[in-house]
Formats: structure tokens, sequence, C-alpha cells
């Protein structure tokens, strides 16, 4: 049964400045708010903290349980309340996952402006992120809400993992293979909507890899050869493999023509319909990042387009990503690809 029609209300992307991992704070710009930060005092049960940009915070609680935190909440990038919830909530829920972790429950977060925006349309936002908990199998147990001038939605989410299987972003070695779960371009999906350029089956795709839960995180963490698990969000590929290449103190390398993209996405961003977060991203990173001779705007823009609920990024042993594949495919995710290298050198990322 097809929900009840909601009240007139604004679009949701017309009340916000910015969307989905498109909102985040330029990578340069974090590190330097961050940079005040390194001298609080860490336990010795803290296992995984802020100093490699690790995807979750994760806190031995004894020999065989490691909890996992993270939250994750952003402003809407879609106008469709019930899918914006969705999103939001499958984009938290995935950093316990990339930390091969399992979730067991959720908070909400909730920012609303409440006399801009029908309670029933606040309602079916919350439904959304439920909706998606209940397919993870956990609860909202509990959250927050403000009256904010903007829409904001995200979780907070915690999970447990064995303390040997944790996956962090900082164990790739030269030699490992790199698997993205997930194709690119929902940022350039997301300009094309806001723009009212999207078709609706690019919506649909843009549905359909945004709220579907990154589930293999769990069984990659059974496995010794993954030796680094991440996912890619607002920072894009490039930012997030960036990060490998700094958490291991290697040479991440990306063979471009093995990148899986969403149908479309390509003429798209050959448009211009592409985010201002991706040029932001660029202007963070971009000297840490060599290119090869002639590479197109366009595939430097879908290189830097912020994934919003992106695909996990896992650095593994040449000899078992076969298996890494088949668990990819076993949750479905039948896009899944070798799409770089770790070699040794200065952390570098190189596009190849």
């Amino acid at each position: 049964m097809s929900a009840a029609p909601l009240p007139p209300h604004p679009r949701l992307t017309s009340l916000s400045h910015g969307g989905g991992c498109g909102c985040k704070i330029a990578p340069g710009v974090l590190s330097e708010i961050l940079r005040s930060t390194r001298g609080l005092p860490v336990p010795e049960a803290l296992m995984v903290g802020i100093e490699t940009a690790d995807d979750a915070a994760v806190y031995r609680l004894n020999d065989h349980q490691a909890l996992v935190a993270t939250t994750d909440f952003f402003m809407p990038i879609v106008d469709d309340p019930h899918d914006f919830g969705r999103i939001a909530a499958t984009n938290a829920i995935s950093d316990v996952y990339a930390m091969g972790g399992r979730p067991i429950l959720a908070l909400g977060l909730v920012g609303m402006p409440v006399n801009v925006l029908p309670l029933e349309v606040i309602g079916r936002i919350l439904q959304g992120g439920e909706s998606v908990c209940r397919q993870a199998g956990i609860p909202i147990a509990g959250g927050h809400t403000i009256d904010s001038v903007e829409p904001i939605y995200g979780l907070v989410v915690l999970g447990l993992v064995h303390p040997d299987r944790v996956k962090r972003n900082a164990g790739a070695r030269p030699g490992d293979v790199l698997v993205l779960g997930k194709p690119l371009g929902v940022g350039v999906l997301s300009a094309a909507l806001k723009k009212e350029a999207l078709d609706q089956a690019g919506y649909r795709r843009m549905i359909d890899t945004t709220t579907r839960l990154n589930t293999p995180g769990m069984d990659l963490s059974e496995l010794p050869g993954v030796h680094a698990l991440t996912d890619v969000t607002g920072f894009g590929l490039a930012g997030h493999g960036l990060e490998l290449a700094r958490a291991a103190g290697t040479r991440v390398v990306i063979d471009w023509a093995m990148v899986p993209l969403l149908e479309g996405v390509r003429e798209l961003a050959s448009r211009g319909f592409v985010t201002g977060a991706s040029g932001r991203n660029w202007a963070s990173y971009g000297a840490e990042v060599d290119l090869p001779e002639g590479f197109a705007d366009t595939d430097r823009a879908l290189l830097t387009d912020p994934q919003t609920s992106g695909g996990l990024l896992a650095a593994c042993a040449p000899e078992i990503v076969d298996e890494v594949l088949a668990v990819f495919r076993r949750h479905g995710f039948e896009a899944a690809a070798v799409v770089g290298r770790i070699e040794a050198g200065p952390p570098r990322l190189a596009v190849a």
C-alpha cells in the first residue's frame, strides 16, 4: 500500500546549501580544524581514534569484543522525504561495516525547520531511516532533535567486532589489490537532480546505490588477507584512496579504466553537472595526486566526486581477490571491481 499524499511543502533540496556527503567540510579545512585536538588523552583500550581519519572509533571491551562507534548526518540530497531518510541512515551505518563490525543500535539525530516543513514530511524522513535500521536488524533506541534552519538527519551507530578482526584504513601493504564495491557518480546525479535534469531512471539508480547497505564488510572482516578497509564518501575515490595511502605510508595507484561508474554519469558530468564539493576536494588534496597527461576534466570531476553512501574500498592480498569479489557478489554488489593496487613509495595517489 502506498503512503498517503503529503501536504504541499518546499523541495527539501531547496532548503539546504548542500546535500548528502557533499556537505562535508573540505579535507584541507577539516585537517586544520582537527589539528588542535591531537593532544587529547588516549586510553589504552581505544584501538582506533582520529589518528588516521578512519571511518569509526573502536574501543576494546574485552578479549572478544570491541565497540565500534560512529555518527553521520547531512542535509537533503533528494526531495522525497522517505528516500532522504533511507539514504542518510544507510550512509551512517556504513561506517560500522567499514570497520568490519556488526551494527547493534542507532540513535537518531534530527534538526528540522519545523515552521517550514509539515510534521508529516518530517515523520516520513524518520520513517525512511527506521526502514533501513529495520533492514540492518537494529533499533533506533533514542536520539536528539532540534529546530534547525536547514533540514538535517542522520544517526549515531554502535556496533561490535572481534578485536582481531577490526579492519582499519591503515593496513594496506605493497602488492595489495584494491577492490571497490559500488560504482561512482552519486554527486553528479545529485547535481543533476537539484537542477531538475535527472530522469526517473537516473533517480532510481541513485536511490538503489545510496540505500544499499555495505553488509559485505562483516564477511570481509573474517578474511585475514583483507588488510585495509574504508568506504568512499564525501572526499571521493581520490580523497579516500589518499587516506589509505597516508595511513599505511604507501602509494595508491588507481586504474581509472577499471573504475565502475553509474550509468549516465559521464555524460552528465561532461554537461557540467558536478558538485561544488568536487572542486573543493581537488583544491584540498590535488597536489598529492599524480594524473596522466591529458586526463580529462570530466574524469577528474568523477575521481573527486563526493559519494553519499558510497561503496567499500578494500585492500587485499592478490591471492584472495576472487574470494573478496565473491563476498561482494554474494551480498548483491554485482558492480564490485578491481580498481587499482598498492605500491611501495611515498604516500601519494596516482592514476594510471
